[in-house]
C-alpha cells in the first residue's frame, strides 16, 4: 500500500471501555517479585494502565508474528516486523483501582522512512484516558514497522549507556517474567516467548524483553528516586534486550528532571526516558 494510501487512516478513532480492576494490578506487581497488595480505591502506578483496555481478536485475524493483522483500527502497513519504539505521557491525575474508565485513541501521524536496516513505517496514536469524566492521562504511543533483516546482515552497532548515573536497579530478566508480562497485556507477538521464531524470523539473539515494561520499570524508578507522582514521562527505545543476561536501569537528575536510561550487560544504551514531577 502507497504512502498516500495510508494517509487514509490519519485522524480514525475507536472508543474502549474498561473496569480498572484490582487483580491485573496485583498480578503485576507479582510478576516483578512484589508484594501483590493493591486494592480498590488506590491509585494505578504510572504505565501500569497497559493491563486495561485490551484487545482480543480470533485466533484467524492473527498475522505470523501473532500481532492483530494489520488494516483494522491501524493502518495496513505492508513491512512485516512491528516494535514499540518510543512514546510520551502527560498525566493530569491518578487513575484509580476499581474505577470505569473511558480511552479515545486516534491516529495521529504516519511516516515512511528510509533507515540504516531498511525501510521504516512510524505510526503515531493519541491515546485519550478519562475517569469519572475528567482527563486522566494523555499518550502518543510509536509504533515502528520495519523490514526483516538479510540472513547475512550484521546487527546496527548500537550507542553505549551513559555514564554518571547517581541511582540504579538491577533487572533480571526471566522466561517466567516474560511469559506472565504478555499475559497479563495479552500481548501475543512471539519474540517475548518463542525463541526460534525471535532468533530465526526477526533476527534477535533471543527472548526480547518488553520495551513497554523497561518504560514501566524507568518510570517506577523514577518515582521512587523522586518520591512524589509524575507531572511528565517520555521514553524512546534504541536497542532491543534479548537473551537472559540481567540489565541496569540507571538514572540522575538534570534540573528539575531525571534522566534515564536502561544499560545493557555489554553497555549497550537500550532506552533513554525523561520523567518530569
Amino acid at each position: 500500500m502507497t504512502e498516500s494510501n495510508l494517509q487514509d487512516w490519519l485522524g480514525r478513532q475507536e472508543s474502549t471501555e474498561d473496569t480498572l480492576r484490582a487483580q491485573p494490578a496485583r498480578f503485576l506487581q507479582a510478576t516483578l517479585d512484589r508484594e501483590p497488595d493493591l486494592t480498590e480505591g488506590d491509585a494505578l502506578p504510572p504505565l501500569w494502565h497497559w493491563l486495561y483496555f485490551l484487545e482480543a481478536r480470533r485466533a484467524s485475524e492473527l498475522g505470523r508474528d501473532a500481532h492483530p493483522k494489520k488494516g483494522g483500527f491501524l493502518p495496513p502497513v505492508s513491512l512485516p516486523r512491528r516494535m514499540w519504539a518510543g512514546g510520551r505521557f502527560h498525566f493530569d491525575r491518578p487513575l484509580i483501582l476499581g474505577r470505569a474508565a473511558n480511552k479515545r485513541s486516534t491516529i495521529a501521524s504516519i511516516t515512511e522512512k528510509e533507515g540504516r536496516s531498511g525501510k521504516l513505517c512510524f505510526v503515531t496514536v493519541r491515546h485519550a484516558l478519562f475517569q469519572d469524566g475528567a482527563p486522566a492521562l494523555t499518550e502518543e504511543h510509536d509504533i515502528v514497522y520495519r523490514e526483516d533483516p538479510a540472513p547475512d546482515a550484521p546487527a546496527p552497532a548500537p550507542a553505549p549507556a551513559p555514564d554518571g548515573a547517581e541511582f540504579s536497579r538491577r533487572i533480571a530478566p526471566t522466561e517466567v517474567m516474560l511469559f506472565r508480562y504478555s499475559a497479563l497485556t495479552f500481548n501475543g507477538h512471539r519474540i517475548h516467548y518463542d525463541v526460534d521464531y525471535a532468533r530465526t524470523v526477526e533476527g534477535y539473539d533471543g527472548l526480547v524483553f518488553h520495551g513497554p515494561l523497561t518504560a514501566t520499570l524507568l518510570a517506577d524508578l523514577a518515582c521512587a528516586q523522586a518520591g512524589r507522582p509524575l507531572r511528565a514521562f517520555s521514553f524512546r527505545g534504541l536497542a532491543p534486550i534479548a537473551g537472559p543476561a540481567p540489565f541496569d536501569i540507571e538514572g540522575r537528575a538534570e534540573g528539575d528532571a531525571l534522566t534515564l536510561w536502561a544499560r545493557r550487560a555489554d553497555g549497550a544504551l537500550a532506552m533513554r526516558a525523561t520523567a518530569e514531577f
